[in-house]
């Protein structure tokens, strides 16, 4: 594939962000032109203007679709972003977040407390109100977390062999605990379950947004300062710690931001799949491997799938909602096949 210049690059997809992010909000139950869009934003910051639109759909356009659309951004954004990171240190294009257990850890913590929150959770929820389930779900993603990291530690160094093998034991544990508590839960426990872990963006507002915002700003801040050390490991650790790169930093500073971009990002909106394995692969296919242009790029391109994938999951079909997890594992999927192949070939040549 003939790859793009970065700056052209940028631009083109600094576009179809905006593009995108303009037909999330405009297009929905209620439809708002791009003028009377303008024309609610302006009003909003004191910008008097003549454009008609109603109170119905200004009270759309802040409580539901901004809110909304402004999520979808933020994780994409951040799942991308995490899935180039960890790509770039594990020195695996297939890898993802989900690959250590931080979706599995979080996955199971909101199926416990969906079939046990009347019993156990009870005391908390007068506290917590509705972001109960959002709070145990963070702290099942960092506890998988702290798994992983304390299985694959060894005195001050990460061995990131260990870390995979015990994220795989981390996921198949998390899945059996997820199978028991779905075999013990009522119908109507079944339902929430099913629609959660297949991802939605649905029911999320302002609260949402300024919970994910300062984990989501963290993964798209930090991780692409590491695009040097992470350039440096492409080769191997003991290079990277010739050229003085501090490899145990790099690694730590990885694993957390990806846990809690990702644990904050699963807590809201359920398991979202292949976003963190495509577009970073995608990129990386276009404007090739430097961590430099592949971090941030990496993170608009995320962006944009998540907010076009919840458009069409909303609009597709009619009045119901298809979940955007299986959105994005349908183009994922077929995507991951693809890689799969492409590494097998290389393989054998």
């Amino acid at each position: 594939m003939k790859r793009l210049g970065p700056k052209w690059l940028t631009v083109l997809l600094l576009v179809l962000l905006a593009a995108s992010v303009l037909m999330g909000l405009a297009f929905g139950a209620v439809r708002i032109s791009p003028l009377q869009i303008f024309g609610i934003m302006g009003n909003a910051v004191g910008l008097k203007n003549n454009v008609n639109y109603d109170s119905i759909q200004v009270a759309v356009f802040t409580a539901i679709r901004l809110p909304r659309v402004l999520i979808g951004a933020l994780i994409g954004a951040s799942l991308a972003v995490a899935g180039a990171a960890m790509q770039g240190l594990f020195r695996n294009p297939l890898a993802d977040p989900a690959l250590i257990g931080i979706s599995s850890g979080a996955s199971v913590a909101a199926v416990f407390f969906i079939v046990m929150s009347s019993r156990i959770f009870g005391h908390l929820a007068g506290f917590t109100g509705i972001y109960t389930l959002s709070l145990v779900t963070f702290v099942g993603a960092l506890l998988s977390t702290a798994i992983v990291y304390r299985l694959s530690s060894s005195g001050r160094k990460i061995i990131v062999s260990m870390m995979l093998l015990a994220g795989i034991g981390v996921n198949a544990i998390a899945m059996a605990g997820i199978g028991i508590f779905t075999y013990a839960a009522t119908d109507a426990q079944l339902r929430s379950i099913t629609f959660w872990t297949l991802g939605s963006l649905g029911g999320t507002g302002w609260m949402q947004v300024w919970g994910v915002l300062p984990f989501a700003l963290a993964a798209i801040i930090i991780l692409p300062r590491l695009s040097k050390p992470l350039n440096a490991l492409s080769l191997n650790e003991s290079n990277a710690a010739h050229l003085g790169v501090k490899t145990e930093s790099v690694k730590r500073t990885v694993m957390i931001v990806s846990a809690l971009c990702v644990g904050s990002s699963v807590a809201v909106a359920g398991t979202i799949g292949f976003v963190g394995l495509l577009m970073p692969n995608i990129i990386r296919l276009i404007a090739g491997p430097d961590h430099r242009t592949l971090l941030p790029l990496s993170a608009i391109a995320g962006a944009i799938l998540l907010v076009v994938a919840d458009l069409i999951s909303r609009t597709a079909f009619g009045a119901a909602e298809l979940p955007v997890g299986i959105l994005t594992a349908l183009m994922g999927g077929p995507f991951f096949i693809y890689l799969l192949i492409k590494e097998r070939r290389q393989n054998l040549a």
